[in-house]
């Protein structure tokens, strides 16, 4: 199934989202409804609250008195992570029984106000956010709960500021306009990316591009190789495993197509095949099967074997090169991303290249192999370097 995490500030319209999503054909699993379903009276959640905080927290009826609750966790850091130690075990807990009951093919939308700040990003194939003016979340404070507007900054100024919030998200949806337009940007996120998405990761299928085109530098590049390597980290957890982000996305000032390189590192490729493998297909990374070769920099030395995954996420396509440690390809893609990196004028050279390439090979097979004698010699260029510099990988 796809796990995709949704999130967003006070008041920014989340659960509009949701509920659109949930329209469409989504399984919702609600963190604050099963918050309150894991103290509900009875359970052992609330007695273990009442045992740490007294029974001064219940309400007359025996359930929980929340804003007793909040009046003595709010601003007190080891209470509130006594109070989290408690809680949030069991909401993950609940909802990992709520998506285990949904369809393997289903979509399952975790609505997750705190996702950002607890640092649950990693643990979805996908992160929705969505992000509205202050301006505007005061107004609808006021309007819709009737929330005085010192209580309503205090809400906000409480949680995740937007910058944070951006860093974390796989789709940003702004909710400044109409409920119409909201829900218009809702339904083309379903259609082009999470159903497809979906069937991609239960097929095992990687989306590819068979064209060359060139994508100006994106500044956003580096951010999106740290949420994507993220999620490769926590799927092999407890290994730790070295990821790397290389090729022209990981070069400031290159125009690249808009694929996002990253390299994991192996002891051994034996170590990249079996549950490592399907970890990482499980987790939208799956397998290129065809592809596990990289063409050596000097004559005579044989193919450089590698494994290759791709992405799932037909909004965000990747290669994942799978190298073992200290092997020929794989310091070479350290060793040349460096150079570039620090080296101007090959950068500007191997720039032009790529765009007159684009141009009169716009295949990708084409591409890459047109590119060959360029880096054959860019190979020579690098070794030199690295042995100035002392250079290592």
């Amino acid at each position: 199934m796809l796990m995709v995490g949704l999130t967003g500030g006070i008041g920014s319209g989340k659960s509009a989202v949701a509920a659109r999503l949930v329209e469409r054909g989504a399984v919702l699993i609600d963190s604050d409804r099963v918050a309150r379903e894991v103290v509900a009276p009875g359970t052992p959640g609330l007695a273990e609250i009442v045992e740490a905080f007294s029974p001064r927290v219940l309400a007359a009826d025996g359930s929980l008195d929340r804003a007793a609750l909040g009046a003595i966790v709010f601003g007190d850091e080891a209470s509130r992570r006594r109070l989290e130690a408690i809680t949030h075990p069991r909401v993950r807990a609940r909802s990992v029984e709520l998506a285990a009951a949904a369809g393997a093919d289903a979509i399952v939308v975790n609505d997750v106000p705190l996702l950002v700040e607890v640092g649950l990003a990693p643990t979805y194939h996908l992160v929705v956010v969505v992000q509205t003016a202050v301006s505007t979340r005061l107004a609808r404070l006021a309007r819709d709960r009737g929330m005085d507007r010192a209580e309503a900054e205090r809400r906000i100024a409480a949680q995740a500021d937007d910058a944070r919030r951006s860093a974390a998200a796989d789709v940003l949806l702004t909710n400044d306009g109409t409920l119409a337009e909201l829900h218009a940007a809702v339904d083309a996120l379903w259609r082009d990316r999470l159903l497809p998405y979906e069937r991609n990761v239960r097929e095992r299928r990687v989306v590819r591009a068979t064209r060359v085109e060139l994508t100006e530098p994106d500044p956003t590049w580096p951010q999106q190789y740290v949420r994507l390597a993220a999620r490769i980290r926590h799927a092999l957890a407890p290994a730790d495993l070295r990821i790397d982000h290389i090729g022209s996305t990981a070069v400031p000032g290159l125009a690249a197509t808009d694929a996002i390189d990253i390299q994991l590192t192996v002891p051994t490729l034996a170590d990249a095949d079996g549950p490592l493998a399907e970890r990482l297909a499980d987790a939208g990374f799956p397998r290129v099967p065809e592809e596990r070769w990289d063409g050596p920099r000097s004559a005579g030395s044989g193919r450089w074997e590698k494994r290759l995954h791709g992405s799932a996420d037909p909004g965000r396509p990747v290669n994942l090169h799978i190298r073992a440690a200290g092997s020929p390809g794989w310091r070479y893609a350290l060793l040349t991303r460096d150079h570039l990196r620090a080296d101007p004028g090959q950068r500007a050279a191997y720039l032009l290249l790529k765009r007159e390439l684009a141009a009169s090979a716009p295949d990708s097979a084409t591409y890459t192999t047109a590119k060959d004698p360029w880096f054959d010699e860019e190979h020579l260029r690098a070794e030199a370097w690295a042995a100035q510099t002392s250079w290592r990988p």
